[in-house]
């Protein structure tokens, strides 16, 4: 006897639907349980967690020949998810629950031997795929019901037990479908970023991140140790706009995968903020393993990404930034395809000027050679710099300003001018796919948008001439002028927002 469940693999954040074959043969000689269809050990381990499951759910698990083709063959099978579709297909084929019951439905969820069925990752890709599949029905793990109903257009049964899924199939003693709760936006409760109100001085640098914050800008901070550059890195964190819902879902997708969804929160409704050391593996980074899985760069889609002390990273580690910050996204490739995932993410870098961290310094003179500090600035290359839009020093904060009371504009306030700004962008761009900020426009849009004024045009030729500016620079110029004018409410681009713009290129490395 055979039967058929579907479920569902995923290959980076896609879904795709897998046909689970079960075939019975109750006169074959010798017992047996296969699993084939490029099973991992995951996958061919699930043979001992389905047989304890259905025997200590009081069910008959019919000791003879039972042959599994997870359909299709040639894409590889990863994960525990596939546990409760190969249990119902041995239940259906030894006819302990009804062939009718499971059609126009997809199961995922792992078992546990006592015959509960537990949480998996990914279960948002895959009630999307299920939805899009035109499927009914998609039974997960209690635990995973309230991330499957982010998805409309597809019920939702909150599977605890294979016992009580068998009595939900023969109608005994039906399971609810999982009703969501409106899940909304929230804004960033007090004490989880440092207000820019507790940042001493540094007004030019609160100046910088509100136009990077408004615009979506890279960002570079240089400046002696103890001059607050992470302090003002987390606090741009503050200043954010909140996610719109379908960043909310694309974020929520990543993370669901990656299995980092905040426990009780199916939503993720804050933008992500990453830190990783600067010890961190290329890997680690931009994502990778035999299995690939999304690295830091991804983990900060639609958020920020904040590399401290960058200078001391792997150059190799720092130029493989060039690609996701050029084209937005992350492509890995491997012997039996290509994965893709989406990393459209602010980079905030932070160094130190020298080894020593005070050329420059007004109180402590620097104790390294010329030569060293052309070395360790040499580090980050022309073409990863001129891929950044906002270069800023960070000097030290006078003692007067440290110990001063005089009161400093909060973040809530400077929030409210970036949501502005941003709202006037996704307002302009608005029918454009994969745009939604300054940053992300391309030639075509940058031509259509950044008007400029007869006197701010022939300021930016001037100094396309005299400061060397390679194509990619002009254009980040020309992008981040547009966001000032949109910070001042203008339509058109002027001479100051242009002006403002060419003060935050790089001293060194123009080209």
């Amino acid at each position: 006897m055979l039967a058929i469940i579907r479920a569902c693999a995923i290959l980076g954040l896609e879904g795709y639907v897998i046909e689970v074959q079960v075939d019975f043969n109750p006169k074959a000689g010798l017992p047996n349980f296969t699993i084939v269809g490029l099973p991992d050990n995951a996958v061919k381990e699930s043979r001992e967690r389905v047989r304890a499951a259905i025997k200590n759910s009081r069910l008959t698990f019919p000791n003879k020949s039972y042959i599994v083709n997870l359909f299709p063959a040639d894409l590889p099978k990863h994960s525990t998810a596939y546990d409760l579709s190969i249990a119902v297909g041995v239940l259906a084929v030894t006819d302990q629950i009804p062939l009718s019951a499971i059609e126009s439905a997809l199961f995922v969820g792992e078992l546990s031997l006592d015959g509960s069925v537990r949480h998996v990752k990914g279960i948002l890709p895959m009630a999307y795929t299920a939805s899009e599949k035109g499927f009914k029905t998609i039974y997960v793990p209690a635990d995973d019901a309230p991330e499957a109903s982010l998805i409309s257009g597809i019920k939702v049964i909150p599977v605890a037990t294979l016992g009580q899924l068998v009595e939900h199939l023969y109608n005994l003693n039906p399971i609810q479908p999982y009703e969501p709760s409106e899940h909304t936006h929230i804004t960033l409760p007090a004490g989880d970023y440092v207000d820019f109100a507790d940042v001493k001085g540094q007004e030019h640098v609160k100046r910088a991140l509100e136009i990077a914050a408004a615009g979506s800008h890279n960002v570079l901070m240089s400046g002696p140790p103890g001059t607050g550059k992470t302090l003002l890195a987390r606090s741009l964190v503050g200043i954010l706009p909140k996610l719109s819902s379908e960043e909310a879902l694309e974020v929520t997708r990543i993370y669901s995968v990656a299995d980092m969804l905040p426990k009780g929160q199916p939503l993720m409704q804050r933008r992500p903020f990453r830190s990783p050391h600067h010890t961190t593996s290329q890997a680690g980074l931009i994502g990778g393993g035999t299995i690939p899985k999304p690295g830091e760069c991804v983990l900060a889609h639609r958020g920020l990404l904040f590399l401290d002390e960058a200078v001391e990273a792997p150059i190799k580690v720092l130029e493989a930034l060039r690609q996701p910050l050029e084209d937005k996204i992350v492509t890995i490739s491997r012997a039996r395809g290509s994965i893709t995932f989406p990393a459209n993410f602010q980079l905030v870098l932070a160094i130190n000027p020298c080894p020593c961290g005070y050329y420059g310094d007004s109180i402590r003179q620097c104790t390294c050679t010329p030569a060293m500090i052309t070395r360790y600035q040499g580090k980050l290359s022309g073409p990863l710099l001129d891929r950044i839009d906002i270069h800023i020093d960070v000097p030290r904060v006078d003692y007067d300003k440290l110990m001063g009371n005089q009161p400093s504009e909060t973040s809530a306030s400077i929030r409210e001018r970036v949501e502005l700004a941003r709202k006037r962008q996704i307002e302009r761009f608005s029918g454009l796919v994969g745009i939604l900020t300054n940053t992300d426009m391309r030639v075509g849009e940058i031509q259509k948008f950044c008007v400029m004024r007869p006197d701010a045009q022939q300021l930016l030729e001037l100094s396309v001439r005299r400061m060397q500016l390679s194509a990619r620079a002009y254009h980040r110029v020309l992008k981040l002028s547009r966001t000032i004018a949109d910070l001042d409410n203008k339509d058109s681009i002027e001479v100051h927002h242009v002006a403002e713009a060419l003060q935050y290129r790089p001293r060194q490395h123009q080209n």
